[in-house]
């Protein structure tokens, strides 16, 4: 039986106090059966849809739950954020919906697609540094030098108790069935720790499992460690969960202490399972959300006849991106 830290419950009743706001603008995206992924690994697979998200992603629900928090004086002062594209148009969306100015620092590396998404709703983007580690820390000193708040993608606490909404819906859309897995990609670790928390503080047996791409898997590696450490990252199509993680992150030990196995997917996977989806359902992911169905399938094929729910996160990849990884399977 798993009993929560302190940390993780905090997790939780945050979720509790921002779920009804975020609950509002958000679309309860589905929990469908993948059964053409089940039949391939052997085990019941259940997609969260979260690439049919507003914004196209998952990140919409940690940035409804920051912005919802600020007061009017914070909103109007403006904010700032640091994204590789997904946090910030979730961060864009949520001052469009309720109110308030802001900048969001992108990379130099950051998807065209997402940048030009995050312009169209008229937030101002700036591009601050090489890589996602270099462009938040520039982007923090930018808030400072502005009088402005700083949104983590997802150093924050209020940020990943939006995302663990997803966990929420997630025991409620399971209704009487059982659960022996959910499967998350991983990043910065912010997704991963809310759904865990929500997750594991109603099911405590389900196992959490951490998927990232073994081009770029720094929080893996700081779990290994103990501690915050940077590794030498090779590029992945998935964008959305590249980059290091700052000093003194709080999801660190969160993903000590929820994730209770990672799988490290390698570029051929992630390119098979985004064919894979659209091939089977018809449907478009980027390349965080097909490494985490690619792992999901690994873990099915582990561990044949459990039920194991995967977190689709999001829909926001490039054409140029999407052309890499067909013309790998043609």
């Amino acid at each position: 039986m798993r009993i929560l830290s302190p940390g993780a419950q905090r997790v939780v009743d945050r979720t509790d106090a921002v779920s009804a706001v975020v609950g509002r603008h958000i679309v309860r995206t589905p929990l469908e059966d993948f059964e053409t992924a089940s039949e391939r690994c052997g085990a019941r697979l259940l997609l969260k849809c979260e690439h049919r998200q507003r914004t196209g992603s998952f990140k919409v629900r940690g940035a409804l739950a920051k912005v919802s928090r600020l007061d009017v004086e914070q909103r109007a002062r403006g904010v700032v954020t640091a994204s590789t594209g997904n946090h910030g148009l979730g961060v864009a969306y949520a001052l469009a919906t309720l109110g308030g100015t802001g900048f969001v620092c992108v990379p130099e590396t950051a998807s065209p697609v997402k940048v030009a998404a995050i312009r169209r709703t008229g937030t101002e983007v700036r591009v601050l540094g090489s890589e996602p580690g270099e462009t938040e820390l520039l982007a923090r000193a930018l808030a400072e030098e502005l009088g402005c708040i700083y949104i983590s993608p997802y150093n924050d606490l209020d940020v990943i108790a939006g995302q663990g909404t997803i966990g929420r819906e997630i025991i409620e859309q399971l209704g009487d069935r059982d659960l022996d897995a959910i499967v998350v990609s991983v990043g910065g670790g912010g997704l991963i720790s809310g759904v865990a928390s929500a997750v594991v503080s109603r099911l405590p047996r389900v196992r959490v499992v951490g998927a990232s791409p073994a081009n770029d898997a720094a929080m893996a590696a700081c779990v290994r460690a103990g501690s915050v450490v940077e590794i030498d990252a090779l590029p992945t199509i998935s964008d959305g969960t590249a980059g290091g993680i700052e000093p003194g992150a709080i999801t660190l030990p969160l993903c000590t202490e929820l994730v209770d196995d990672w799988i490290l997917v390698q570029e051929d996977a992630i390119h098979a399972a985004l064919q894979f989806v659209i091939d089977t359902r018809h449907e478009l992911i980027e390349g965080a959300a097909a490494t985490a169905v690619a792992a999901a399938i690994q873990h099915g094929e582990r561990n044949p006849g459990t039920r194991i729910a995967v977190v689709s996160c999001g829909a926001n990849i490039s054409s140029a991106m999407l052309r890499k990884a067909l013309d790998v399977h043609q």
